[in-house]
């Protein structure tokens, strides 16, 4: 009885990789319809790409320093604010986060540490995980807008360093941040 069953089990074994053992049929090249309706004007072309203007990396722009410092200027905003518990960079900041990738691909020396930060609310560990998730998100928005990786540190403070104290609405929206710092500011 019990040859029999194993000889069952490896009879459909085989079966079975018989089967996945076969290969696809050759599919048809997908085919291409001509819409136009013989309208003129009405040609296929290839997309162009948009034309990036050259960036020279060889030396740091001419005040590009100052532009950090400067309160006009959007580079002088550091700070993204977050709804409680969540991580995504909201479209208010999205300008913001591009100045600064963009000041990171001129100035290939300069470097940047991301801090995410949360409110009080939560465990220790919750608000570490979630601070790291904000700075990490921040870094990766960065590095797709052309700003290299190892310009960018990312690190969490969870609740430890709080922007404003209390323990109400108002200092909870002001604690939920990541903060951009550059070299020499940390």
């Amino acid at each position: 009885m019990r040859s029999i069953v194993i000889a069952t089990v490896c009879a459909a074994g085989l079966l079975i990789g018989a089967a996945c053992s076969t290969t696809p049929e050759d599919q048809a090249a997908a085919k291409v319809e001509d819409k136009s309706g013989g309208k003129p004007g009405a040609s296929a072309q290839a997309v162009q790409p948009p034309k990036v203007a050259a960036v020279d990396v060889s030396k740091p722009q001419a005040g590009s320093l100052a532009a950090l410092k400067d309160p006009n200027s959007p580079l002088s905003k550091r700070s993204i604010f977050y709804d409680l518990d969540q991580f995504d960079v909201k479209d208010e900041y999205r300008s913001l986060v591009e100045a600064h990738a963009k000041y990171l691909r001129e100035n290939p020396s300069a470097r940047m540490m991301i801090q995410g930060n949360t409110d009080e609310r939560g465990s220790r560990e919750y608000n570490v995980g979630l601070g790291q998730r904000r700075s990490d998100g921040v870094k990766k928005m960065l590095i797709l807008l052309g700003a290299r990786e190892n310009q960018i540190e990312s690190v969490s403070l969870g609740e430890e360093k709080p922007q404003a104290d209390g323990h109400d609405e108002s200092a909870w929206s002001k604690n939920r941040r990541s903060d951009i710092l550059y070299s020499g500011e940390y």
